[in-house]
């Protein structure tokens, strides 16, 4: 496989530290040993909603990157992105259809039961928010799938890790900070200590306290 181009400048990455979706980024980044410098966004400060932040992504979210001339928001699309610009590997998103289809469902899940379950627990939880029943629910039906996978497979797709590992990782560690144990599901654990073992891991920073009231 010819060797893929290399940024011609660090990545700029505009991010909100405690955001798992900003996380996916800056961790596919940091796995691929890119060049990057982060950008924080204070969104209690709002500053995701003015006009110059809106230049760059008009639905007013994090994370946004620019590489060149190349402004992206949205997390999926960063990581397929830097999985087709910069993965030299090829395995991050594999071409094979059946592979690149299964990788798809989990960015799918990642943007959906992901988020609407743990992601949203654990967001009600730190800045105050109403907590919903349905969050938790979410979560666990989404965790037995989970672990019922991961029982039988090292990884979500294929035999090493792809994008779809790194699009459910950030909040699927983080459940537990918005009411939601890991410790049913030892697959889903042990998955977890697979992802932190990659060379280039990153964590997100657990918060010591509630964000915001």
């Amino acid at each position: 496989m010819p060797t893929l181009p290399r940024p011609a400048a660090p990545i700029r990455l505009y991010r909100y530290p405690l955001s798992g979706h900003a996380h996916r980024a800056e961790l596919f980044l940091s796995l691929l040993g890119l060049p990057y410098e982060v950008v924080d966004v204070d969104l209690l400060q709002r500053e995701h909603k003015t006009p110059e932040f809106l230049a760059r992504n008009p639905f007013g979210q994090v994370p946004v990157i620019e590489d060149g001339e190349l402004t992206l928001p949205d997390s999926s699309a960063i990581l397929v992105y830097l999985a087709r610009r910069y993965d030299d590997s090829g395995r991050w998103l594999p071409d094979e259809p059946v592979a690149a289809a299964q990788v798809q469902q989990w960015l799918s899940v990642a943007a959906g039961q992901l988020v609407n379950g743990p992601g949203a627990a654990r967001v009600a939880t730190l800045f105050g928010r109403p907590l919903e029943p349905r969050m938790h629910e979410v979560a666990a039906q989404l965790f037995q799938v989970m672990d019922a996978h991961l029982a039988a497979h090292e990884v979500l797709v294929g035999d090493a890790p792809t994008i779809a590992d790194i699009a459910m990782y950030t909040y699927t560690a983080h459940a537990p900070e918005g009411g939601v144990s890991l410790e049913p599901y030892a697959h889903i654990r042990r998955w977890l200590v697979r992802i932190e073992a990659l060379p280039g891991f990153i964590a997100m920073p657990r918060p010591p306290v509630r964000a915001a009231a």
